[in-house]
């Protein structure tokens, strides 16, 4: 009955843990260090050094294009058209001052001539064109109405035209006034005190002059052809 009974269970014994190493002893440093051995640096020659990059070439710079301006004048050439009548008339029209034909009242603004750096030489004339019939007498004066007002150009007159049903005009050309005729200096006495004349608000409406009819050819004079019939004796 012993020996049938199982053995009891041994006990098992924890691994002991590893021991440390011992440090590694230093080892001391030499007592005498050896001075390294210079040598006398060895000159390149001609062959050997690389020659030099050449600079940068400099980028001219763009020279500052001047502004020319136009130059302005006083004086405006016009030329209008009646489609009824087929009457013309060239006429000036200094800037500021109105100036009516017939139904029409041109007001320059500017007239400028093209600047010698534009391709195109040309005159080219700012104006405001009011439509307004002739008042009659004894009637009221019609109301304005404006009929164009911008630039024209006296070398392309169909690009910025009139648009009327009755007339049509156009810008021909840009003039200034001719210059006064010297007049050698005399003593003048000033006058007495003169009131100075008074500037009106509105410039007056100058009237263009009227075409001058055609000159017609005078007639013929008639002869009367002798009678061949002999007198009576």
């Amino acid at each position: 009955m012993v020996s049938a009974q199982p053995a009891p269970p041994v006990a098992q014994t924890p691994p002991a843990p590893p021991t440390p190493a011992a440090p590694a002893s230093e080892e001391a440093p030499p007592a005498t260090v050896s001075t390294p051995s210079t040598d006398a640096a060895t000159p390149l020659t001609e062959q050997e050094v690389a020659p030099a990059l050449p600079p940068k070439a400099r980028v001219a710079e763009k020279p500052v294009e001047t502004i020319v301006r136009r130059e302005r004048y006083n004086i405006a050439v016009l030329q209008a058209l009646d489609k009824v009548t087929a009457e013309t008339l060239r006429f000036e029209a200094r800037v500021g001052q109105p100036v009516r034909w017939k139904g029409l009242i041109f007001t320059v603004s500017a007239c400028e001539r093209s600047a010698p750096n534009e391709p195109i030489a040309d005159s080219i004339v700012y104006l405001k064109i009011d439509s307004q019939p002739r008042p009659q007498p004894g009637r009221p004066s019609p109301p304005s109405r404006e009929a164009f007002k911008g630039w024209m150009f006296a070398a392309s007159p169909g690009l910025n035209p009139l648009q009327h049903a009755s007339y049509d005009a156009w810008a021909i050309s840009c003039r200034t006034n001719a210059p006064p005729i010297p007049v050698a200096a005399t003593a003048v006495r000033p006058p007495a005190s003169r009131a100075p004349a008074a500037i009106p608000a509105v410039p007056a409406v100058v009237t263009a002059p009227a075409a001058s009819p055609a000159p017609t050819a005078a007639p013929a004079p008639v002869t009367t052809p002798p009678d061949p019939t002999p007198p009576a004796p």
